[in-house]
């Protein structure tokens, strides 16, 4: 025994010596490339030590997340947003005690005004149908006010197709296809589908890359296409086609795209046919003649003297030239690869673009006749019921529907390393996304969507969240004193 532990020590030791030994030589090794090479400054001139500037620069992301940020300080999404999500999807508690965690001081707080006799109803009233695009051969009529936004498959993976088409199925929500064009996955749930068109008309397109009439109607024949988008623009990147990485362009992804497997998949910036607001007009008409379906467009809101242009010619050929809807999308939207200048700095957020948008079609007399639809970070009850009282039919989100899925805001969504296998094709990955437990997390989050926006209906006084409207909310000014929003938006009348 004695001899056995003798031998153990003697093991260990020798072990212990051959890792420090390989770890001094490795030590050796860096400090040669490192002085060598005149590529990074800090290696060169601090070589070995320089090198932990980049591995603290690559955690500091990952501390800041889980250890150093408040509850109400992270972007895009705080710890308090994201932490509601997951509740919701996992049908869990979701009260807190002692307090809200959120300050009612900063400028453009906002508050819902609560009256003193709520309605007695259930909270979860359900808010009557409407119809996008009555006079179609097939209109479209739903009650759902929440759904998912555009995310093509290419830019999610598989398995996560497939849970929020089966999740939208169980919600009784529509999914949008995003511009990646129609896949079996999208079609598996028998969900609602809103069949997005791009500036590369995934899809639909012909083998010169035009609108194909002949797809157009293979689309429409699926009876779970419901309406059809075209996508003008879109929050991440204001003039600037989608971007997809040749990494994530698989074999499947490019049959169902037709583009090359394996080459990045970059849209143009704009529809080659759409150069005009008449032309606009002109492809809606025909892509709704074509198919018996409502159509509209996408579009981030900027300068509006184009959008006052298109009403004009809408007046011009009559009511029944105009979209079925609009999506608004805000300039803070975006789930994959984008340039970091259109992120940060193009197009108007949807706090200014929705009541802009919903004013002028007021003004013209086409509010009912263009259904609105906003979309942009409304990802938690109060801001799809701010976004309802604002003028909007319907509210979408994407990165919503991918906390639901379990996104942990990793910020991997273009590099195909995604750690929840939700944008990611490695099947590895992809191997943690359960396609059975996220559809029902998916359809619990709409579900207490609902139930939170009904909730805040009925506080206000109002039978059901379309029943709200510009006077149930005030925002904070620079004063620290709220003003009614129907008041700070006079200006837009």
């Amino acid at each position: 025994m004695g001899d056995f532990i003798l031998l153990s020590i003697d093991f260990l030791s020798g072990l212990f010596i051959f890792t420090l030994g390989l770890g001094g030589l490795l030590v050796i090794y860096m400090y040669i490339v490192d002085i060598r090479q005149h590529k990074h400054a800090i290696r060169h001139n601090y070589p070995v030590i320089g090198r932990f500037r980049y591995l603290f620069e690559k955690q500091g992301e990952f501390f800041r997340q889980y250890f150093f940020a408040m509850d109400r300080e992270e972007m895009p999404f705080n710890r308090a947003e994201r932490s509601w999500v997951y509740k919701a999807a996992k049908n869990v508690d979701r009260t807190l005690a002692f307090g809200s965690t959120r300050s009612l001081d900063p400028t453009g707080t906002i508050m819902f005004m609560n009256c003193a006799f709520p309605t007695l109803e259930e909270d979860a009233v359900k808010p009557a149908a409407v119809t996008i695009g009555e006079s179609c051969r097939i209109p479209y009529t739903t009650r759902s006010i929440f759904n998912i936004s555009g995310m093509s498959y290419g830019a999610i993976s598989k398995p996560a197709v497939r849970a929020l088409s089966n999740g939208a199925r169980l919600a009784g929500c529509w999914m949008n296809t995003g511009e990646g064009g129609l896949s079996p996955y999208h079609l598996e749930g028998k969900a609602d589908i809103v069949f997005q068109i791009g500036t590369a008309k995934y899809g639909v397109r012909d083998e010169n890359g035009n609108l194909s009439a002949e797809k157009l109607q293979e689309i429409a024949s699926h009876p779970e296409v419901k309406m059809f988008e075209i996508k003008i623009s879109q929050g991440a990147k204001p003039g600037k086609g989608g971007m997809l990485p040749g990494r994530k362009v698989t074999a499947e992804i490019a049959q169902i795209r037709g583009i090359p497997e394996g080459q990045d998949s970059i849209s143009p910036n704009g529809h080659n046919d759409i150069r005009s607001v008449g032309e606009l007009l002109d492809r809606i008409n025909q892509i709704r003649e074509i198919t018996g379906k409502p159509v509209g467009f996408k579009a981030v809101f900027g300068s509006l003297k184009w959008f006052n242009d298109l009403l004009d010619e809408i007046e011009r050929r009559g009511a029944k030239s105009a979209p079925d809807f609009i999506t608004i999308d805000s300039a803070d939207g975006g789930t994959g690869a984008a340039p970091q200048p259109l992120l940060d700095y193009v197009g108007l957020p949807l706090k200014e673009s929705l009541p802009l948008v919903v004013s002028l079609l007021e003004q013209r007399q086409l509010k009912g006749r263009v259904k609105i639809i906003a979309s942009g970070k409304l990802i938690t009850p109060s801001k799809v019921a701010w976004a309802i009282a604002l003028g909007a039919d319907f509210v979408v989100s994407a990165r919503g529907h991918m906390f639901a899925l379990g996104c942990i805001q990793a910020l991997q969504c273009n590099k195909d390393t995604c750690p929840t296998g939700i944008t990611t094709h490695n099947k590895r990955l992809q191997q943690g996304l359960n396609v059975e437990d996220k559809t029902q997390r998916v359809a619990n989050y709409n579900k207490y969507i609902h139930y939170g926006i009904g909730l805040i209906a009925h506080s206000c006084g109002a039978s059901n969240v379309r029943k709200l409207n510009k006077s149930h909310i005030r925002i904070v000014t620079e004063n620290g004193l709220s003003v009614a929003l129907e008041k700070l938006y006079e200006n837009h009348r």
